[in-house]
């Protein structure tokens, strides 16, 4: 038979194991935080990190700077790729310079669909965005999973 501090060790251990395990739960679903900087910078922003398949994926790309960048085409740099780099999907998109004032953003919508139109499987993916501002290369990504 067990003493009965060992119970309540035991019992203990479990509540705070379920509590820490919620508090990281509740920590790997929440996206960046927006931070706006002095000079050029960009952010993208999801609601969330992690997505149930075929859920649509709300993206903002955001000027987190105080000067505006300048974009080659309508896509503002958005591309969805595979963590091996693998390019899976871009916004169509016109060939025309395109600016983002300081504080603007423009959305964009991902059906989690590839470029060629097939669905993809669940997994980790990576959302980036790059300019060139002043022959300086301004990039940001963020990973988001998609689950069953």
């Amino acid at each position: 038979m067990l003493p009965k501090g060992a119970f309540i060790g035991f019992g203990i251990g479990i509540i705070i194991s379920a509590i820490t395990g919620f508090l990281l739960l509740s920590a790997t679903n929440q996206s960046d935080v927006l931070v706006y900087v002095e000079g050029p910078s960009i952010s993208i922003l999801t609601e969330k990190t992690n997505f149930k398949i075929g859920e649509e994926v709300i993206i903002k790309v955001v000027n987190s700077g105080t000067v505006p960048l300048t974009f080659s085409d309508s896509s503002y740099g958005l591309k969805i790729i595979g963590l091996d780099g693998l390019l899976l999907y871009s916004p169509q998109s016109t060939q025309m310079n395109y600016i983002l004032q300081p504080k603007e953003e423009k959305m964009f919508t991902w059906n989690q669909k590839k470029s060629d139109g097939d669905q993809i499987i669940e997994g980790r993916y990576k959302i980036v965005t790059d300019t060139i501002q002043d022959g300086k290369k301004i990039e940001k990504s963020l990973t988001i999973n998609i689950l069953k």
